[in-house]
């Protein structure tokens, strides 16, 4: 029985997608599992948290799912996986929410993460990687 295995992916940020890399294709290679690709596009109450909601007009969702659905396959090219072991999903919402009701809706049997290392925000507001480790109910890789 093959493996499912969900690779939230933040399209903004390649140092990260580079560190996740190996670990996702060695993961995937040993029983040809099914890979999973998610990004996350922040909702938004997220960007009215930062006060942008009303600076500036935001492109409609559909828009940004379609040009983060584009991102996010260009980015899978680097991954060296069979095309038939790959789906594509983008979400709206909290990161760590939707990276948590992705995982259980598969069900993923593992969720490999980047993450950054922590530094004195991540330990008082804690981060996605840290509520996915925290609360999914399957084994979570976080890459450094």
């Amino acid at each position: 029985m093959n493996r499912t295995i969900l690779v939230p992916i933040d399209i903004s940020d390649s140092e990260l997608t580079q560190r996740v890399i190996s670990h996702v294709e060695a993961e995937a290679k040993i029983d040809d599992a099914v890979v999973h690709f998610l990004t996350v596009i922040p909702s938004l109450p997220y960007y009215a948290s930062l006060g942008l909601a009303y600076s500036a007009e935001l492109p409609a969702m559909d828009d940004l799912k379609a040009e983060a659905k584009s991102q996010l396959e260009a980015i899978i090219k680097k991954f060296n996986l069979p095309a038939d072991r790959v789906q594509v999903h983008v979400a709206e919402g909290s990161p760590k929410d939707k990276i948590l009701e992705m995982a259980k809706k598969l069900p993923a049997d593992m969720v490999i993460i980047a993450s950054h290392r922590p530094d004195i925000t991540t330990y008082l507001l804690g981060s996605n990687a840290a509520a996915v480790v925290r609360h999914a109910e399957c084994s979570v890789l976080v890459v450094r």
